[in-house]
């Protein structure tokens, strides 16, 4: 039902940029809270960017904030992460999150989301 699948990463070089997108099976607008969080192996997921649909708003990671920005389209169901300057510890496998059932809690935690994509690989080279 509210399957989620991501597509954009790929490898760039230190300074460059990306646009990853994740394409929900249902309206944007029946997900409470929508998120990227990214993750490198042995580490915990981290939380990058979020969007509470309803009131459209947004949330950064402070290691982010002014470089990458979250958005949506409606009509394409799809939301997107714009990641810019990239730097090399930017790299990590990003995932799409979405909490349809209002779960509460930081947008930060894993806890809220009930869907997960299958994750799209970003390398950032020197």
């Amino acid at each position: 039902q509210g399957q989620l699948v991501e597509s954009g990463g790929g490898s760039v070089q230190a300074g460059g940029s990306l646009r990853l997108s994740c394409a929900a099976s249902m309206d944007i607008s029946k997900y409470y809270l929508m998120s990227w969080f990214r993750q490198i192996p042995g580490m915990e997921r981290e939380g990058v960017a979020a969007l509470y649909t309803a009131i459209d708003t947004t949330y950064y990671a402070d290691s982010v904030r002014g470089r990458f920005n979250i958005s949506r389209d409606d009509a394409e169901r799809t939301l997107y992460l714009h990641m810019s300057d990239l730097k090399p510890e930017d790299s990590a496998t990003y995932y799409c999150a979405a909490d349809s059932r209002a779960f509460g809690g930081a947008w930060t935690s894993e806890r809220p989301y009930n869907y997960w994509g299958q994750g799209t690989q970003v390398t950032v080279t020197v």
